[in-house]
């Protein structure tokens, strides 16, 4: 078996994982996220097929994307087959959000020019990264039945099982694509609470201030109450800070991404010289809209801008859509 970065079983949080034994099968673990993040030539040449059956997000960043293309690239250097055992996008298959990532700015965060909240499953998403990045994989996806691109992941019958250890439910997945992008600033998102992507807090926000500025936002689907919390791991640890719980009002009128550069942009206007703007781009991957967070460019204009971006995104993605 081949484990990503959370592991088989999406139980671990650490910089690296070792190869180790399965204490419950008993068979080799071979680490994707160690000293290699592909599967190297000599653990490929016994093997008949590769199957890939892992939980995605929905969200650009998650990293579950970035192991899926090193696995297509390895393989068809090795010619062997990858079966795309394909699963549920858990907030939903029709909704497209955000920026594009830059090509020049791919990375194991970032594995493709996606947008943030791509709204794809991860087989329809294995099939574009082939064909658009010409890796020439032999893929074969086996589809699902019953799904639609509308359903939410409590619509389709299955368990939620926790993907990562702080994915622990469809509100944080909802949240995620937007409030994670925020977490490689200097503010906690909540790693170390019992409530990840559900909080954005800083020792130097006031969490009042804040959450009344982003409520008389109007946002659609979202309203925002102060808090304050010490994390207990992560940014801040052991620090209280003050900030904002997202509510969710609305989720079929939450658009995640928007909320998030929103937070963004009210942390410039109101903390300019406290929040580390720079720090933006390490998940957004697009020069251009950290310029715009950074200039003072609202949230409305923002959005405006990638509509383009996700209408060719739609154009693009059509051919590899396997439900409707």
């Amino acid at each position: 078996m081949f484990a990503p970065e959370h592991g088989i079983r999406g139980e671990l949080d650490q910089a690296n994982l070792d190869d180790t034994k399965d204490e419950r099968t008993g068979l080799p673990v071979y680490s994707l996220y160690g000293e290699t993040r592909r599967p190297k030539p000599e653990q490929l040449r016994e093997l008949d097929a590769i199957v890939y059956d892992i939980q995605d997000i929905g969200a650009r960043f998650y990293t579950y994307t970035a192991t899926l293309k090193n696995v297509l690239e390895e393989a068809a250097k090795a010619k062997k087959p990858v079966y795309i055992l394909d699963r549920p996008n858990p907030i939903r298959g029709d909704i497209v959000e955000g920026p594009l990532a830059q090509e020049d700015k791919l990375s194991f965060i970032a594995a493709h020019t996606i947008p943030v909240r791509y709204g794809l499953t991860i087989g329809e998403l294995g099939l574009m990264m082939n064909a658009e990045r010409k890796i020439g994989a032999d893929v074969h996806v086996i589809k699902m039945q019953n799904w639609r691109r509308s359903m939410w992941f409590d619509e389709t019958g299955q368990t939620w099982v926790n993907p990562s250890p702080n994915m622990r439910s469809l509100t944080e997945a909802t949240l995620y694509p937007g409030i994670g992008l925020l977490e490689t600033t200097n503010v906690s998102v909540g790693r170390g609470t019992d409530t990840p992507f559900e909080v954005v807090a800083a020792p130097w926000i006031d969490g009042r201030r804040l959450a009344n500025f982003l409520n008389t936002r109007n946002l659609d689907g979202a309203r925002f109450v102060s808090v304050s919390f010490t994390p207990d791991a992560s940014v801040f640890k052991g620090v209280t800070v003050n900030g904002i719980n997202i509510v969710i009002t609305n989720r079929a009128r939450f658009d995640s991404v928007r909320t998030g550069f929103e937070i963004a942009a009210a942390l410039r206007k109101l903390y300019p010289d406290d929040w580390e703007a720079d720090k933006y781009a390490r998940l957004l991957v697009n020069a251009d809209y950290l310029e715009m967070v950074k200039r003072g460019d609202t949230a409305d204009m923002i959005a405006g801008k990638w509509a383009e971006d996700v209408a060719n995104f739609r154009r693009r993605s059509k051919p590899f859509l396997l439900y409707h």
